[in-house]
């Protein structure tokens, strides 16, 4: 059972990628023919950025969709081929309302969303610089998405108990639903922060995407998991055109998506306190913007050239290659350092 389970999610996996790479190139050019190009904000108190970033401007953007139109599409094609042919496709559906209605349901949600900030940004509507939401409205959105999802999980699901590695699971009642709140808000605006360099948000995402697949299969939701896989292989396929020099970007329909089905499948597989070793980089990413706006409004002066952080070793001279692959590496590591202790804590927890 086990080894099927596995060979499952690598097939779906595979499948993810191959018809994720196959659009990518129908999506750019209809993305080019369109004219939906990224505008760079040109912001007074932004010096940094706009020298650094000037020369994108004009890239297409909303390359997103390719991420959660394949997974969506996979998910329903199976789930309607399995309906169809009396169980004969069920070994690829992954349909499962313990398991996936939820992400599945806020992935289409947050991207629907995504895509209409996205939107704004080209036409130059709303209140943000080069148009688009502005950072408080876009965590209005947030917090309503994930009012509705902490609603779900506790009225519907049930779920009120939070695991401690090393010490086990506690009852916490009615507090899961602003710890539930939290969670989703602060990965949806990490990721919305962290997308920002070619290449960057897609790989942390797909590293965050591994540990949490790798979990959600130890726990034996293996629909969770074959989820999980489906969003690995759309996202490799992604990078192949996201990488630098990105051939589009990835667009607030791809990072309010990812950031929120991090941050859901997280509460899913309740590895809540082992997602910032998962999503490290996210981690960083929003602290330093937070550390730099306190630092300006309490001393007057900035602690980094320009915040998310990425931005600040782009005006230190790093390569924006560089900046990406060194942040890879830096997930990997904590990726690994993460699955060790959920692995440790099992063991400890089980003797």
């Amino acid at each position: 059972m086990i080894l099927s389970e596995a060979v499952r999610v690598i097939i779906i996996t595979t499948i993810a990628f191959g018809a994720a790479l196959v659009c990518t190139p129908f999506w750019a050019r209809a993305l080019k023919r369109a004219g939906f190009a990224k505008q760079i904000r040109m912001g007074k108190d932004t010096p940094v950025f706009n020298e650094l970033h000037m020369r994108k401007a004009g890239t297409p953007t909303a390359g997103g969709v390719i991420i959660w139109s394949t997974v969506l599409g996979l998910a329903a094609l199976f789930g309607m081929l399995a309906a169809l042919f009396d169980g004969a496709w069920e070994y690829l559906n992954f349909l499962n309302r313990a398991e996936t209605y939820l992400p599945l349901a806020a992935l289409a949600i947050a991207a629907v969303l995504g895509l209409l900030d996205d939107w704004y940004g080209v036409l130059g509507i709303g209140g943000a610089p080069g148009g688009g939401l502005k950072v408080r409205h876009k965590l209005i959105v947030y917090a309503v998405i994930a009012a509705v999802g902490a609603w779900w999980f506790y009225f519907r699901l049930e779920w009120d108990v939070l695991r401690i590695p090393f010490f086990g699971d506690f009852t916490i009642g009615w507090w899961y639903i602003p710890i539930f709140m939290f969670i989703i808000i602060a990965s949806a605006f990490s990721a919305n922060e962290t997308d920002g360099l070619d290449g960057l948000l897609g790989g942390v995402s797909l590293l965050a995407f591994v540990a949490l697949t790798a979990v959600a299969f130890t726990l034996g939701r293996f629909d969770l998991a074959a989820f999980g896989g489906a969003m690995m292989g759309a996202l490799l396929a992604f990078l192949w055109h996201n990488i630098y020099p990105a051939r589009f970007f990835m667009g607030d329909t791809g990072s309010m998506s990812l950031g929120i089905v991090i941050g859901v499948t997280s509460m899913l597989t309740n590895t809540t306190l082992l997602l910032p070793f998962f999503a490290v980089i996210l981690v960083v990413e929003s602290l330093s913007v937070i550390i730099q706006l306190a630092s300006k409004k309490f001393r007057g002066k900035k602690v980094f050239r320009s915040t998310p952080i990425h931005h600040h070793f782009e005006a230190l001279g790093w390569p924006e290659s560089q900046i990406t692959m060194r942040f890879w590496i830096v997930s990997i590591v904590f990726v690994a350092l993460g699955l060790a202790l959920f692995f440790l804590s099992r063991v400890i927890l089980a003797s």
